[in-house]
């Protein structure tokens, strides 16, 4: 009976020894391994480009280009994100991936049903008319960030990323033959982000509030309502655009690779 309660003591006190060594005092913000979830507002612009070349005395050939101003986009959206960070001093350097999903949209509405005949009367293809509505739904967006920051405080960090987000948009529009497409977009991406530590609940717990902006540069777009073939208009189109992100989040950090050294 007292070998057994031996044993036990032993163990309690590997496991109070493991735990100091592993959580310390708590982590920094950022420190070590963390996951989180946040919820935001999302704003964006974007700007299509139309050219057309007809090969109908009837069509107009060109291009429409909105060179300045577009088409704007916003809505709400809530993701996760984990990463692992090294506090060394009071400067910090990590890495981050993140996922988002939300109704970011921006849609278009008429009470007149526009009319588009490319083809004119004698094309049977020609049925791209009773458009009322188009919209296009940013679905999910997903990437990589590195980090870098520093600490205004031992428990408040305020870092800057850099990386390259992805998203998946849904375009379409109604009418007689309503059509819907999927695109992916993406490009460069930045944000900054203010971390404080919530020592009163666990000193591992983090609130963070943060932006992200991202320029999806440009993307083709032909595939919706192109009318081609013999007598007829070759439309293509492609889209460049922007996106900015605000949000609040929480995050826990719960190990620190560096401190495994020390357990053995």
């Amino acid at each position: 009976m007292k070998k057994i309660k031996q044993i036990i003591a032993a163990a309690a006190l590997l496991g109070l020894t493991s735990s100091s060594l592993v959580f310390a005092d708590g982590f920094a913000p950022g420190e070590g391994l963390y996951v989180g979830g946040f919820i935001g507002s999302a704003t964006g612009m974007v700007q299509p480009k139309v050219v057309s070349d007809s090969e109908q005395v009837e069509d107009t050939s060109g291009t429409f280009e909105a060179a300045e101003g577009g088409l704007g986009m916003m809505g709400i959206e809530g993701g996760a994100y984990g990463g692992y960070g090294y506090k060394m001093g009071d400067f910090y350097a990590g890495l981050e991936g993140e996922s988002a999903w939300g109704d970011v949209q921006f849609k278009m509405t008429s009470n007149t049903a526009i009319q588009l005949d490319a083809c004119g009367e004698n094309c049977a293809a020609a049925a791209l008319d009773g458009i009322t509505e188009i919209k296009a739904t940013k679905e999910w967006t997903s990437g990589l960030f590195g980090r870098v920051g520093f600490y205004l405080n031992p428990t408040s960090l305020l870092s800057f990323k850099g990386g390259v987000l992805v998203s998946k948009f849904e375009a379409s529009y109604n009418g007689n033959n309503g059509q819907t497409d999927t695109y992916y977009g993406g490009g460069p991406s930045y944000g900054v982000d203010l971390e404080s530590s919530i020592t009163a609940i666990d000193p591992n717990l983090s609130v963070r509030i943060g932006a992200v902006y991202t320029d999806y540069m440009t993307a083709p777009v032909s595939g919706i309502g192109t009318v081609s073939g013999p007598g007829t208009s070759d439309v293509d189109g492609e889209v460049t655009g922007e996106a900015l992100s605000a949000r609040v989040g929480i995050q826990y950090s719960f190990f620190d690779l560096g401190s495994m050294g020390s357990l053995f």
